[in-house]
């Protein structure tokens, strides 16, 4: 329950913040923004004040969702399909303005009249094309369609149709934007596959926080400061997708100029990250032994690392934060892994074959990552249990 209130709630932020600011923008530049993508046939289309019901509901059906999901595989599913219709489509509404091209009439039944002040302070006559409420119907249909059947299912489907009508006959959308709707949620379902999400979340919220800089920082604010960290983002994204755990081309315990030109929001977030650590956690000991001749932990600071044994050889599991130059200076191994990510098993037996190399020869080692959190002690344990199983005979 805890997980579906937390996307749930995400859900709702992204859409709280994207929405109204795309409107707002449009609103403010209302003389130019004269496109509209009506077509003939939309001018047949009566305005029907009681299909108000079936449009509001939509937000009855984007939060019930989450909630009636089976699996956490189908919630990260759902929770993600609509985050990125969200938004992408208010990317297309910042950029690509348009407007209704009618006036809605004055409503004069008092329920109906009352939906739609309600709607007024959500929706303008802005945020045209995709129609959302036809992208949010069709990712709602894919995620309970295999949890229902006979009549429950058509039932579903006869409202969902009934929701994605309503855009036409409440005059908030033309027949273009309810097909672009159609279009963009498809889209939206075959870009995010059940049975990847756990492999791709870092991948998937790095693109996101992209593009609410691109939409927020560029489309709001007018900032070049803020495209430049957007394309930063969307690069890390693709490291993370494509698992390229080397992508800042760490050296001897530094990053290359061109490192900090491309990542900069990344490698700063990440320095003052373990600043606040290094805060947090002043009265406890930086580092810990997990065995003999094994230590893990965090970066250590120059003052830190005079704490640790002599001749320790020092691997760093850390792409994110340079070496601590006192810790450069002797035995050093570096073996990037991607932060919140599973290590591909490559990459564990090289660094499990570094490790074992050490301890037959009889070198301290201490092993750390970024925040002395997860990466090292998972080499730790998995090498604990290695060498439990099979034992180091030492040589005389």
């Amino acid at each position: 329950m805890r997980e579906r209130i937390r996307h749930l709630l995400l859900n709702w932020l992204v859409f709280g913040l994207c929405y109204p600011i795309a409107n707002l923008l449009a609103q403010q530049q209302q003389r130019q923004v004269q496109r509209s993508l009506a077509i003939a046939l939309d001018a047949s289309i009566p305005f029907l004040p009681w299909m108000g019901l079936p449009y509001a509901s939509a937000g009855l059906l984007f939060t019930l969702v989450f909630f009636l999901v089976r699996s956490a595989e189908q919630l990260r599913v759902a929770s993600r399909r609509l985050t990125l219709a969200t938004v992408t489509a208010c990317l297309v509404f910042v950029f690509f303005p348009a407007r209704f091209s009618l006036a809605r009439p004055v409503v004069a039944d008092a329920v109906p009249a009352t939906l739609f002040r309600w709607l007024e302070l959500v929706d303008q006559p802005f945020n045209q094309f995709p129609s959302l409420h036809v992208a949010y119907c069709v990712i709602i249909w894919c995620a309970l369609r295999p949890l229902c059947h006979g009549v429950v299912r058509a039932l579903l489907a006869a409202w969902l149709l009934l929701v994605a009508a309503s855009t036409l006959f409440t005059w908030q959308h033309h027949l273009p934007d309810v097909a672009g709707g159609l279009l963009w949620g498809a889209a939206t379902v075959l870009a995010i596959r059940p049975g990847a999400t756990r492999r791709h979340t870092v991948a998937f919220h790095y693109a996101i926080m992209a593009a609410l800089l691109v939409l927020l920082g560029v489309g709001a604010l007018r900032s070049w400061i803020a495209a430049y960290a957007a394309v930063s983002l969307l690069l890390i994204a693709a490291a993370y997708h494509e698992k390229c755990a080397g992508f800042l081309r760490k050296r001897g315990g530094r990053h290359p100029l061109r490192a900090w030109l491309l990542f900069w929001p990344y490698l700063a977030g990440y320095w003052l990250t373990w600043m606040l650590v290094r805060l947090r956690d002043r009265r406890r000991p930086p580092f810990v032994r997990q065995a003999p001749g094994l230590w893990t932990g965090r970066r250590l600071s120059d003052a830190e690392a005079t704490g640790l044994p002599q001749g320790c050889h020092v691997i760093d599991l850390s792409g994110e934060l340079a070496e601590a130059p006192a810790l450069r200076r002797h035995g050093y191994s570096h073996f990037p892994l991607l932060d919140l990510q599973a290590p591909r098993p490559g990459q564990l037996r090289q660094v499990l074959a570094a490790l074992a190399r050490l301890h037959e020869n009889g070198v301290p080692v201490y092993l750390h990552c970024a925040m002395g959190y997860s990466r090292c002690h998972l080499i730790a344990r998995l090498y604990m249990r290695k060498r439990r199983r099979c034992p180091i005979r030492s040589t005389s």
